[in-house]
């Protein structure tokens, strides 16, 4: 194979699949030279429709990619970072070499007939099987009803059109990807559903004995971007949090180099909020994500987060 080649692997899904086309892009205007190819594999997680905690959690979306670049079958892979588990550490052997530029983490609200959240009718179904959203919707709105759907974005729209649901919550960023931005009747801000940490990031994971290979795609990473997220997943590994935990936060980065941090714990019914917002100038973004991580502990995250089954 020559070395010029990168063989990407990623989930079959279009959205997954459109994910890969922006990174080889960039990779084309970063390293004209350079060939790329695709694997496309087909996750636990993308095949499995019921409850995650039944199937490794988040991990179902990433064990096939993670056993194709362990095996030598592939160089990279392209993940969002969202999906990957961060209560536990990437496979030995493995690293991220970069992380893209953020984008927009907010959700989108779905609608036929273009209402937002604050106009729906009593009854409304809600189509998500996001606990952090299941959560967020019953404390802020708790006239609506969810109804759980799972599937990639194509096939929660065609559920809609089939009267599966009455309106459905994506990720924005997920919608833009796949070119299906119209079908937004709102983008609802963050105070009112706040996004899963890693939310509109993705990020590159390639074996770490790959210098050169690291090298090449580093020029990729967006430094802002490296910071929130190192951020965002300390906390989550302090947390120990699983896939049925309704945690939602993010970090930003000012232009001035300062870091903050937001983050929350619920209950599954909304009803108890665990809040905390830290600054960290220009710290370590992991003594931040670890001090909001504490925060949070200090409030009773550990307890609240152990009663919820997974």
């Amino acid at each position: 194979m020559p070395a010029e080649l990168i063989r990407i692997v990623s989930r079959d899904s279009p959205m997954a699949l459109a994910q890969v086309e922006r990174v080889r892009a960039e990779l084309a205007l970063l390293h004209p030279g350079i060939a790329t190819t695709v694997l496309p594999v087909k996750t636990t997680g993308d095949k499995w429709m019921g409850d995650l905690g039944q199937v490794d959690g988040k991990g179902a979306f990433t064990k096939e990619v993670d056993a194709a670049i362990l095996a030598g079958e592939a160089d990279l892979a392209v993940h969002c970072v969202k999906d990957v588990p961060s209560d536990r550490p990437l496979p030995a052997g493995t690293v991220f070499a970069a992380f893209l530029e953020r984008d927009d983490l907010r959700d989108a609200l779905v609608h036929p007939a273009g209402l937002t959240l604050d106009r729906l009718p009593p009854g409304t179904r809600v189509g998500t099987s996001s606990v952090r959203r299941i959560a967020q919707l019953a404390a802020a709105y708790p006239h609506l009803t969810c109804v759980p759907i799972r599937g990639n974005a194509n096939s929660r729209l065609a559920k809609l059109e089939r009267g599966e649901a009455d309106a459905l919550l994506l990720a924005v960023a997920g919608l833009h990807r796949i070119g299906r931005a119209d079908v937004i009747a709102q983008v609802v801000p963050v105070d009112v559903l706040m996004p899963p940490l890693g939310a509109g990031v993705l990020a590159l994971q390639c074996r770490e004995q790959d210098t050169a290979l690291i090298d090449t795609v580093s020029g990729l990473g967006h430094p802002d971007t490296h910071r929130e997220m190192l951020a965002e997943r300390t906390l989550l590994h302090v947390l120990q949090a699983h896939c049925n935990s309704p945690i939602a936060g993010y970090a930003r980065a000012e232009r001035g180099g300062d870091l903050s941090l937001r983050a929350s714990v619920f209950t599954p019914d909304g009803k108890v909020a665990l809040n905390a917002h830290e600054w960290a100038g220009r710290l370590d973004p992991a003594t931040l994500g670890t001090s909001v991580a504490v925060t949070l502990l200090r409030q009773g995250a550990r307890e609240l987060i152990d009663t919820i089954p997974h």
